[in-house]
């Protein structure tokens, strides 16, 4: 009998040619593994082209409320966001993947997992400590670091000979990742960050020129930091974005054209579309400006900035992201309540804010004077606060006698 492997497997380029690949190269059983986390693909089409290709078993798992629940939210939650533009979809997407694709390798008896990462990309590491964390004992392959393929083009030209149809062709060469947080474009006139991206290239968002000439304005509830509603219809996780995502793409809501530090130690350009993601940013980071008490906001960003590199990294399954989910958790407790944005071509704006646990304080903030804040107060308290400054001027005046 031969040995099993499981391959994480999109029925994209790269994947498709690896399953031939493992066959002839190390006579595996293959077992391809396709999780559902939003990429909106015909998921018949894509288990029977596995099965064309060499598969000799196909496992899909409905991956879609868990990955919200259980990697997106809490991304959310924590407010983190990747060198201030990078809203992570692919990152949080990869160890949940992982995850269940080593479930399974154990569940089939497998000695081996298999991905179609380049030696290039975050991906490897993201897959890989996911692998190590939760099953070290599996042999890890990763085609791109063994085959003698350099490009994509050499992927067309093996992908020809053994009779594999792909939807990349030369003329349309970018690498896409979709799920239901966003979809990635890499490659093609992307390669070059002088380069524009072309009209072509964003696949699910209006742009400002194509959006409405009136604005639209989009309700978003949330509970303990948790989105659950949207114009005050209560909505699972999977539906509740999926409105999100319309409402933001027809608003030109959420593209971004970023060249960022990879962990592997290169720069990189990508485009990023999270329509859904955008607004929901946006109202969780405009709720808490409303309910957390300064300190603990100021320095949950410290907190936000530790999280997003977390993810990136592809660090999910370690003791410090649970550890950071815990503190996130209880920063959350009073976060409840909804933030209207009004959405014009790309643009958003606050329109209100409102919370049953709110600190904003009308009397305190407004400027008519009331009892609850004796102004004569705030004299001992600058003074108090200015004694360093005092005296350095002082000591520095004294010197210079």
């Amino acid at each position: 009998m031969p040995e099993k492997v499981v391959l994480a497997y999109s029925g994209g380029l790269d994947t498709s040619i690896i399953i031939p690949w493992l066959k002839e190269n190390y006579s595996y059983d293959v077992i391809a593994f396709v999780g559902d986390v939003g990429q909106a693909d015909d998921m018949d089409a894509v288990v029977e082209k596995a099965y064309k290709t060499g598969a000799s078993k196909v496992v899909v798992r409905d991956l879609r409320e868990e990955f919200l629940r259980e990697y997106v939210f809490p991304t959310l939650k924590a407010g983190a966001v990747y060198e201030n533009k990078y809203l992570l979809g692919t990152s949080m997407a990869r160890p949940i993947l992982a995850k269940h694709q080593v479930e399974v390798a154990l569940a089939e008896g497998a000695t081996a997992v298999a991905h179609g990462c380049t030696g290039k990309g975050n991906d490897q590491v993201r897959f890989e400590l996911t692998y190590q964390a939760i099953a070290p004992e599996l042999k890890v392959i990763a085609p791109w670091r063994e085959w003698d393929l350099k490009s994509r083009e050499d992927c067309l030209d093996y992908a020809e000979k053994h009779g594999i149809a792909v939807a990349q062709s030369r003329q349309k060469i970018h690498s896409h990742d979709r799920n239901l947080w966003h979809i990635s474009h890499e490659g093609g006139e992307l390669e070059d960050a002088a380069n524009a991206p072309l009209p072509t290239t964003w696949q699910i968002t209006r742009s400002p020129q194509e959006a409405p000439d009136r604005d639209e304005e989009v309700a978003i509830g949330f509970e303990k930091g948790v989105p659950v509603s949207v114009n005050g219809m209560k909505l699972e996780p999977v539906q509740l974005l999926e409105l999100l995502n319309e409402i933001g793409a027809r608003n030109a809501i959420g593209r971004a054209d970023i060249v960022e530090n990879r962990f592997v130690g290169m720069k990189s350009r990508g485009c990023y579309e999270t329509p859904g993601g955008s607004l929901l940013l946006a109202a969780h980071h405009e709720l808490e400006a409303l309910c957390l008490e300064r300190d603990l906001s100021h320095y949950k960003e410290h907190v936000a900035l530790k999280y997003a590199e977390l993810v990136y990294f592809g660090l999910w399954f370690t003791p410090l992201r649970e550890a950071l989910d815990a503190f996130v958790n209880q920063t959350q407790q009073y976060i409840t309540g909804e933030v209207k944005l009004s959405l014009y071509k790309g643009n958003i704006s606050v329109v209100s804010r409102k919370s049953e646990f709110s600190l904003y304080n009308t009397e305190l903030a407004g400027f008519t004077m009331g009892e609850s804040y004796d102004q004569k107060d705030a004299a001992g308290f600058i003074r108090i606060l200015g004694l360093p400054s005092r005296a350095r001027a002082r000591s520095r005046s004294e010197v210079a006698q």
